[in-house]
């Protein structure tokens, strides 16, 4: 696949990502039984291009203290890792096939913590280095319970291809085994995004925004922009993962608006206990189990 090739994915990409925060915030009011952004052309379709003529025209302010180049490498950082992963997802007219594509999603979401810890560390706040520790340690947390589930996957589908996964993903005997990993892997991608009831790096009363506290402007509508990617590609994973079907993509992003309206926000201890405690022991557990049925029907 080439550049070229790729473009028309990254621009469909940014433009459902736009629509995406339109979607939220119209869930929300539904929710809340308000109306939501309803003020500008075609009853607030026009809403996300505004937010973001508003945010890009905006001054970009830097506090004295901070690090002029980290605050801005963390928003490109985040930004670009997030197009990147976009490059192994197979598109149904643009299959690309990549032996190893699963393991390369694995690296490029492992190092998306990097930049969160770069933009809380870099603009030199109390608020914002402790929000970034916060994600770091919920990132590195999950990430083991999230490799184990994508190695689940990867042994019933007995490959590491994401494309060829696409295309074996039916409902068949082994695929029915993985029923009980739905709920972990749904589970995993609300820790990995860092949405309710894990968002701890926004806790209001003790961190104001988190990490991105600091940031305005463009600096903050890429950090923005990365978060709201990697939501869509993680429907659109599940998608892949568990039944080929965009319907599945759908529902997983529906899930993710609704419990980001009707969810407290949970234990930061009771977190971690979970991560370490409850979902790896239960991932090593399904591994091991889905290994012994394969073997005993070979």
């Amino acid at each position: 696949m080439s550049i070229i090739q790729l473009m028309p994915n990254l621009l469909f990409s940014i433009i459902a990502m736009t629509f995406l925060t339109l979607l939220e915030r119209k869930s929300l009011a539904f929710m809340q039984l308000r109306k939501g952004p309803n003020k500008s052309a075609m009853t607030g379709l026009a809403q996300p291009m505004a937010d973001a003529l508003k945010l890009v025209t905006k001054t970009m302010m830097t506090p004295k203290t901070s690090n002029t180049i980290l605050t801005y490498l963390a928003p490109i950082t985040s930004f670009t890792l997030s197009l990147t992963v976009w490059y192994l997802y197979p598109t149904p007219h643009l299959v690309n096939h990549k032996s190893l594509s699963l393991l390369l999603l694995i690296c490029i979401l492992a190092t998306k913590s990097y930049s969160v810890i770069l933009a809380g560390w870099g603009t030199n706040s109390k608020y914002a280095l402790i929000g970034a520790m916060r994600i770091m340690a919920q990132s590195i947390s999950y990430e083991v319970p999230m490799i184990l589930t994508l190695i689940f996957f990867s042994v019933i589908s007995h490959t590491l291809d994401l494309a060829a996964m696409n295309e074996e993903s039916h409902l068949t005997f082994k695929w029915s085994l993985m029923i009980p990993m739905t709920m972990v892997w749904l589970t995993i991608m609300l820790a990995e995004t860092n949405r309710t009831p894990f968002d701890f790096s926004e806790g209001e009363s003790e961190l104001v925004s988190g990490f991105n506290v600091e940031y305005s402007g463009t600096k903050f509508t890429a950090l923005i922009m990365g978060e709201y990617l990697d939501i869509l590609f993680m429907s659109l994973l599940s998608s892949v993962l568990l039944a080929n079907s965009l319907s599945v993509s759908f529902l997983i992003t529906s899930l993710f608006l609704l419990i980001r309206g009707s969810a407290p926000r949970y234990r930061y201890d009771l977190m971690m206990y979970t991560a370490w405690k409850v979902l790896i022991p239960m991932t090593l557990s399904f591994i091991l189990m889905i290994t012994m049925i394969l073997f005993a029907l070979s």
